[in-house]
């Protein structure tokens, strides 16, 4: 773990997620844990409002989400805003082709939203000192990547008929998890849930559970 240093300032963050209560938690859980290490000096909900904000502020280190209104993560990265600023993926997915591709858009690391507070902390740092980081899992789909064993390149018609927020209700409910346990990871109602299932169901011509768990483990985004 890193420790503070009287002779180095904080890494200076900038946090980018479309919900305002985890944007709040992380923002609480750096200031408590990462107090001398990371300052969040700004945040952003939406892709447009977080090119802003790292072009003004020019942080250090991005925390990005990879699915944002207005164009994602990897859109932010793309128009670059702050050449010197770095980017650390962090997000409720932790599917192949988002991790890859947002590593191929130009983040410096990616982890998931079950990362503790001590370990965001240092994951930053690290970035901010020049490291790729990555949750444990995750490195693997990197290495099959440039092993060719993932095919990145391939574009899945199906996923591609579904919204953001779509698949991330999608992978959940395909790991088993409850429509509360949804709700409460992605901050929305029950029945916001259940109409993003619905409409899943329907796009993906299934009709049950049981078949998007087949689907979505076929397509290795589980």
């Amino acid at each position: 773990m890193t420790q503070p240093s009287a002779d180095r300032a904080p890494v200076r963050v900038v946090l980018v997620d479309d919900h305002a209560m985890f944007r709040a938690g992380v923002r609480g859980e750096l200031a408590t844990t990462g107090a001398g290490l990371v300052e969040v000096v700004g945040e952003a909900a939406d892709a447009d409002a977080a090119i802003a904000v790292v072009r003004d502020l020019r942080p250090q280190v991005v925390l990005l989400d990879v699915h944002l209104p207005g164009g994602g993560g990897v859109e932010v990265m793309r128009r670059q805003p702050s050449p010197d600023t770095l980017y650390l993926a962090l997000s409720v997915s932790d599917a192949a082709e988002d991790v890859i591709g947002t590593i191929r858009g130009g983040a410096r690391g990616y982890v998931t939203k079950t990362i503790t507070g001590p370990e965001l902390v240092d994951a930053i740092t690290r970035v901010a000192g020049g490291d790729a980081v990555f949750s444990p899992r995750l490195a693997g789909f990197v290495l099959d990547a440039f092993a060719g064993s993932i095919d990145v390149a391939a574009v899945d018609e199906d996923l591609d008929r579904l919204t953001e927020r779509e698949r991330e209700v999608m992978r959940l409910i395909a790991r088993g998890y409850a429509y509360k346990e949804v709700a409460k990871e992605l901050f929305i109602s029950v029945k916001t849930v259940e109409t993003h299932m619905s409409s899943v169901l329907r796009k993906l011509q299934l009709s049950s559970r049981h078949e998007l768990t087949k689907w979505a483990s076929d397509r290795r985004l589980l």
